[in-house]
């Protein structure tokens, strides 16, 4: 099975990235896609509570830990991010029309940059691979990329409406 069609959202701590994503959700939804996120982090923290059995199962060596409850089964491997991801995705492929990975500025996804004046330079005007900005600010700042597709933080819509033409885009490549 193919991947399904994924996109980073990516910015600087508290330009709003999980708010956009919590929101752009249910957006999707209502344009008849379903969508899967991921949450990537840079900074290393423990995946399980400290002293809790999966913990100790973690620490015991274990290759993959799972915890299974009614409501669903969180599973944690010890392998980087590029390893792992992308073929879960693939497994999954059949559930999800578009996965939305929060973070991952430096994953092989396109990206989409949520930019907030004050939380750091713009990644786009040294990335390539950054579609389009979502931003508060009136315009972006000089020195910005040429033709680079923006979106009010209001504009929730029309974000839904790009993103949606480019998971189809990306659903029928090869």
């Amino acid at each position: 099975m193919k991947a399904p069609p994924a996109l980073s959202v990516i910015g600087w701590s508290g330009s709003g990235k999980t708010t956009l994503v919590e929101r752009l959700v249910p957006e999707l939804h209502s344009r008849g896609l379903r969508v899967g996120v991921v949450k990537h982090s840079s900074d290393h923290h423990p995946l399980h509570r400290t002293g809790s059995d999966t913990a100790r199962f973690e620490q015991s060596g274990a290759a993959l830990v799972a915890f299974a409850t009614p409501a669903g089964v969180q599973l944690s491997v010890r392998e980087e991010p590029e390893q792992v991801l992308l073929p879960l995705l693939e497994r999954f492929g059949d559930r999800v029309d578009l996965v939305l990975v929060e973070g991952w500025k430096d994953g092989p996804l396109p990206k989409l940059e949520v930019w907030r004046e004050g939380h750091g330079p713009l990644l786009a005007s040294t990335r390539s691979d950054v579609l389009a900005v979502v931003t508060d600010a009136p315009r972006l700042p000089e020195g910005s990329p040429e033709g680079l597709q923006r979106f009010g933080t209001a504009e929730l819509q029309g974000l839904a409406v790009f993103i949606t033409r480019l998971a189809r885009e990306q659903a029928h490549e090869p």
